[in-house]
């Protein structure tokens, strides 16, 4: 089972987002790489740490985890999502700014592909997003989808240079005059976003930053019990960045859930209204009524009152968090006829008045308001 993302920074679910930030900076700076060489373990926990704070660091991420824990990441394939397999240039590339001065000159670590002292960032590709239409079957039982999308990636004949501005440190120096003396401060390169390289032959189909549109089939794993609204993550899908070191950008899914034709849901539980004729109400059934699994058998009793909930335990939609399975709520509507001939008008008028006709509700038969509660309880 994955740590908890709290108590991976030691901090608890009420800790503001200063506070969160803190704690990162303190467990980075404890596990940094440069701190400890060669230990696997510390850098284990480096990940773990950053994983938690790309989490916590973001209100909407963090609601998600805090209503669903790891179970709302999921499927998402990918950092931002838990996957819990981080890649260190990923970490410096988005958090390096944290670790201020801790280590070289722009928060990298001297043991990892050249992001020492220098601080060249490793550009990172911009962001897609589409959404995906699921059934509640697909819902409820999890599915993988197929879909295409057109991404930008890197022209087969480019070519890359060493920037001649920042001589491929990806940084210029700036020293200005302030009243504690001459300051010297790093700042991104202008000419070539960090990167440190600038592109040197690109074709006629590439755009400026040597880059060609294509459409690429990609495939997500969405766990059962997602809900609408819900964004899951495929790292890498995005597009790609320009330049030779650059890291790709993360395809954004979010989940729009479809309609369902006699089922409605309500959190992980189902209702379904089923109707019943005056007879089979007097005399009782059974009715074959739907489910995500398929449709099932019930036997309704004699006499069964309209307004009765009958309650299919583990019929429902599985919990996002594991938590066992919602149930579907089948709700009796006894259906009274609008148009009645002769016969059945002079049956109807004779059991006016009888007394197996006449309202006489048991202690046990609950009110309207009690299967309400009773619902939502």
């Amino acid at each position: 089972m994955k740590e908890d993302y709290y108590e991976i920074l030691g901090i608890d679910k009420s800790a503001s987002a200063a506070e969160i930030k803190k704690a990162y900076r303190k467990k980075a700076i404890q596990h940094h790489p440069d701190k400890n060489p060669g230990d696997t373990k510390a850098e284990e926990m480096f990940k773990k740490a950053a994983e938690a704070y790309e989490v916590l660091s973001d209100p909407n991420k963090k609601q998600r985890y805090d209503q669903y824990g790891h179970a709302a990441f999921d499927g998402a394939g990918g950092f931002g999502g838990g996957s819990g397999h981080m890649n260190m240039d990923d970490i410096f590339s988005q958090f390096g700014d944290i670790f201020g001065g801790a280590f070289g000159g722009g928060g990298g670590f001297s043991g990892f592909g050249g992001f020492g002292g220098g601080g060249r960032a490793r550009v990172k590709g911009s962001n897609l997003r589409i959404r995906v239409k699921l059934t509640l079957e697909e819902i409820a039982n999890g599915v993988e989808k197929k879909v295409k999308v057109r991404r930008k990636i890197q022209a087969d004949d480019v070519t890359y240079k060493t920037c001649p501005t920042c001589n491929g440190t990806g940084q210029m120096m700036r020293v200005t005059n302030t009243i504690l003396g001459r300051m010297q401060t790093a700042t991104t390169c202008n000419s070539c976003g960090g990167a440190g390289e600038v592109i040197d032959k690109r074709s006629s189909e590439a755009d400026g930053q040597g880059l060609v549109v294509k459409e690429e089939t990609v495939s997500i794993k969405i766990p059962a019990g997602v809900v609408e609204g819900m964004q899951l993550k495929v790292t890498g899908k995005g597009n790609e960045a320009p330049g030779s070191n650059g890291i790709s950008g993360d395809l954004l899914v979010a989940i729009e859930e479809q309609e369902h034709n006699t089922l409605k849901r309500e959190g992980d539980n189902l209702h379904f209204d089923l109707y019943v004729s005056i007879a089979e109400a007097v005399l009782g059934t059974s009715k074959e009524i739907d489910t995500v699994t398929g449709k099932v058998r019930i036997k309704l009793e004699e006499g069964i009152q309209s307004g009765k909930i009958l309650r299919l335990k583990g019929k429902g939609i599985p919990s996002i968090n594991g938590y066992g399975q919602g149930d579907l709520l089948v709700h009796i509507n006894v259906w009274t006829p609008k148009t009645l001939n002769k016969e059945q008008r002079d049956f109807f008028e004779r059991m006016v008045g009888d007394d197996n006709f006449s309202p006489n509700p048991e202690k046990n038969d609950k009110s309207f308001f009690e299967k309400v509660k009773d619902m939502f309880s």
